[in-house]
């Protein structure tokens, strides 16, 4: 008879509620039946460790480490953490999207496992800058990007937007704030934070187009500077159901990432002698690696086109976008995963590795990957580097 895991069945079963999965649809995910998985959770029995790994990895989007924990952790629901928008709205949120909230709350107990729970930055954004929800959005971004340390000339001067991504994230992981990345399995969310006092997350949506993927990060990193978590949505027809702050807020966040991205008075020197039309709205979006519903909105606060043109323009993008995504192929595994953690949680990892912290077993569960999979994603992630 196999030796049993010293696992607490206990959490067995809250992660698998807390996934809103049936012990029957465990079963059939792990090839198993549901007298066996009623076993694991009843403490009869219990998985071996590869089961587990998959039971946390694939199914429940948990760190291993959780299921040994004496009792279950206390969490945030994305009802809590998601104050700005209205309950209906959170309760809509597909499994995919959940699941993934639920996997930013697991990479926070991992950064605080590797840390000793203390954020590693110098310096902090989300402490040293604090904003008012009737603040001027102007003099906010101008803080920002003086924190920053870019200035418009450098932002123009970024090859094209897939760098520009890459320098805006790890602009804002130098400051404190981890930003990972997934597939939501949609586009509905564009991307969400999570608000924590030492850890604060943002998660994009991979899937969304680049430039859209830089307008979420600075949505998030609003709702962060206001200490809240909060979700970008495709549609935001929603903020007319919010009243008060949380209405403010969510208004402030597009404004601000609008504003941060392409200053006002920058657009106003721009836009003199531009031909407002697709080719000119996609000429401005290039130079300054944004999306053209930034430019667009631009045009329509600045009285340039009218709400009609701008309902029609969105909406079609919005179309096309959802298509291009459709023929997006998988890609790479190793540079995938690379893509997903980012390069500061990655050094994190590794250096920690390095100094002998743990061993291949851990290592492989704070990466999520299997440890036949670490010699690749360290090849890429380095290879990155050293390019």
């Amino acid at each position: 008879m196999k030796e049993k895991l010293p696992i607490n069945p206990t959490i067995l079963t809250w992660a698998r509620e807390n996934a809103n999965l049936l012990i029957e649809d465990v079963a059939l995910k792990m090839k198993k039946s549901p007298e066996a998985i009623e076993a694991w959770e009843k403490g009869d029995s219990s998985p071996t460790y590869v089961q587990l790994e998959t039971l946390a990895y694939a199914i429940y989007k948990r760190p291993v480490a959780i299921f040994f924990f004496p009792e279950p952790p206390e969490e945030v629901t994305a009802k809590k953490s998601f104050r700005t928008l209205p309950e209906s709205e959170v309760e809509e949120l597909g499994p995919r999207s959940l699941r993934v909230f639920r996997q930013g709350q697991a990479m926070q107990i991992k950064l605080e496992e590797l840390t000793d729970g203390k954020n590693p930055a110098q310096k902090k954004i989300f402490r040293d800058l604090r904003f008012e929800p009737r603040g001027d959005v102007v003099t906010m971004a101008k803080s920002v990007r003086k924190y920053l340390g870019v200035d418009i000339a450098m932002q123009v001067r970024w090859a094209n937007t897939e760098v520009a991504l890459e320098k805006w994230r790890g602009a804002v992981e130098e400051k404190g704030i981890f930003v990972f990345k997934d597939a939501f399995g949609g586009d509905e969310i564009a991307g969400f934070c999570i608000y924590d006092p030492e850890f604060p997350v943002i998660y994009i949506n991979n899937s969304m187009a680049k430039r859209r993927q830089i307008f979420t990060l600075f949505h998030e990193l609003t709702h962060l500077l206001f200490k809240t978590g909060g979700v970008d949505k495709q549609n935001d027809a929603f903020v007319r159901r919010i009243r008060g702050d949380n209405r403010r807020i969510e208004v402030l966040c597009n404004r601000f990432a609008g504003e941060f991205l392409l200053p006002k008075e920058e657009f106003n020197r721009m836009i003199s002698g531009v031909r407002i039309d697709e080719e000119g709205i996609e000429r401005l979006a290039r130079r300054y690696k944004v999306s053209r519903e930034v430019i667009l909105r631009k045009c329509l606060d600045g009285g340039l086109v009218d709400h009609a043109y701008y309902q029609e323009k969105s909406a079609r993008w919005i179309r096309e976008a959802r298509e291009r995504a459709g023929e997006r192929t998988g890609g790479n595994y190793y540079s995938k995963v690379a893509t997903y953690l980012g390069d500061g949680y990655l050094n994190l990892v590794f250096q920690s590795y390095y100094r002998k912290s743990f061993g291949t077993n851990q290592l492989a569960e704070y990466l999520g990957v299997k440890a036949a999979s670490i010699p690749g994603l360290e090849a890429v992630f380095f290879g990155k580097r050293q390019a």
